[in-house]
């Protein structure tokens, strides 16, 4: 898929870089128009750095791709940019769409490079407003927006939530990159687009956290949320994989074309991992396994009036990754997860790494209030046999992203050490 991306001014015009990421990552090619309002938010040597392709802002500057896509021969003649970026690109999405640039588009304004693209481009229009809540609860927008919608353009709601001035929350919070790209590509037809960059593999993700009964009513836990799990079976299912989630007490919104199995303990998981890892290419083990369990779990529930004190004996629980990678074929890719409490929590990761003989171990430092369980955004370090890449905190998607890409390339690297 051709994606034409224009960004119009706002805040919110560092979250179109992820658009670009997630929908490269996807296989797409990416070009790039910016209104000049945009430039103080985000300068075009990022989109440029992203794409690949230079990045336009004047009607009147030359292109030196000449309206071509990454990948695509570029024309003979100089085209005139905008137009032969329109004529290839499969679909027109502009994020973050200010109300000035959708006044814009539903009066047919022609004032700037981005809204002459659009009102010269046939291809399918999405459009992802982002703004000041009371812009965007006014009529004239809202009548704007409907305008669109008439046309046949595609609006990916704001959501509602903390905005660019400091203390102000409502609507008009820009939708979340992944929610923009994916109706991109409906809006184009070429949802499943391929090929992408994990089409043809099978990725088996385990999320949430184990419960082990202490009777028929309470369980030895953990604060594990399955985000994470989420993410990344998202994630891998938009880079084009089959993807299975082995999901411990997940609560959280089930992405689509995944498919799920539901356990509960650690004695579930493992009796799940051992039947579904077989059959993948690559395993992600992001769910917090239980260590031990209550050894005699009672029958009933236990009655508080019945006893003054309780006492509980814990018992091991099998290492289910060390199982598997024991027992790993040839080609197989195998990244643990590692919750450590502050420092020498890179070290144990390594020795983690090491002792279960995995591909990669993601380590969450878990003192730290503001990320991990319970939140929606995180920041973790992959740990592999070549050295440490620290991922900056971001919503749990990004990073999942992150995490890919670092699979993508111990892949690769697997692939070329196995060719003759």
């Amino acid at each position: 898929m051709r994606l034409l991306l224009g960004v119009s001014g706002g805040i919110a015009a560092y979250k179109a870089v992820e658009v670009v990421r997630l929908a490269t990552a996807a296989g797409h090619a990416v070009r790039v128009v910016q209104t000049p309002a945009s430039l103080k938010f985000v300068g075009r040597a990022t989109f440029e750095g992203v794409t690949g392709a230079p990045v336009l802002v004047d009607e009147f500057e030359p292109d030196a791709a000449r309206g071509a896509f990454p990948g695509d021969p570029a024309p003979q003649h100089d085209a005139i940019s905008h137009l032969e970026l329109v004529r290839r690109c499969d679909v027109l999405v502009i994020a973050p769409a200010s109300a000035n640039t959708i006044a814009k588009l539903a009066g047919g304004h022609a004032d700037n490079l981005l809204t002459s693209a659009a009102l010269a481009s046939s291809a399918p229009l999405v459009v992802a407003p982002a703004m000041n809540g009371a812009m965007w609860e006014h009529p004239a927008t809202q009548a704007n927006l409907e305008t669109l919608r008439l046309r046949g353009g595609v609006v990916v709601a704001p959501g509602t939530g903390r905005l660019a001035s400091a203390g102000e929350w409502g609507a008009g919070r820009l939708a979340e990159p992944p929610e923009i790209l994916a109706d991109a590509e409906r809006a184009a037809g070429r949802a499943g687009f391929t090929p992408r960059s994990l089409d043809g593999l099978r990725v088996l993700v385990t999320a949430g956290g184990t419960r082990e009964p202490i009777d028929s009513v309470r369980y030895v836990g953990n604060r594990s949320s399955g985000r994470m799990g989420l993410a990344l079976a998202a994630e891998a299912a938009g880079r084009g994989a089959e993807v299975t989630v082995i999901a411990a007490n997940v609560s959280g919104e089930r992405p689509e074309r995944v498919r799920f199995v539901d356990v509960e303990t650690a004695a579930e998981l493992e009796t799940a991992a051992r039947a579904e890892t077989p059959n993948a290419d690559v395993l992600l083990m992001a769910a917090a396994v239980a260590d031990f369990r209550p050894a005699d779990p009672a029958n009933g529930k236990i009655k508080r009036a019945e006893r003054d004190r309780l006492a509980l004996e814990l018992e091991p629980t099998a290492d289910v990754l060390a199982a598997l990678a024991a027992e790993r074929r040839p080609g197989q890719t195998l990244v643990g997860f590692a919750a450590e409490h502050g420092e020498g929590g890179l070290a144990q990761a390594r020795e983690k790494l090491e002792r279960k003989r995995l591909d990669a171990v993601v380590l969450n430092d878990i003192s730290r209030p503001d990320i991990g369980f319970d939140s929606e955004e995180n920041e973790v370090a992959i740990v592999t046999a070549s050295g440490e890449r620290p991922v900056p905190r971001g919503p749990k998607r990004a990073v999942a992203a992150a995490i890919l890409d670092a699979v993508e390339t111990i892949r690769a690297r697997q692939a070329e050490e196995a060719r003759p």
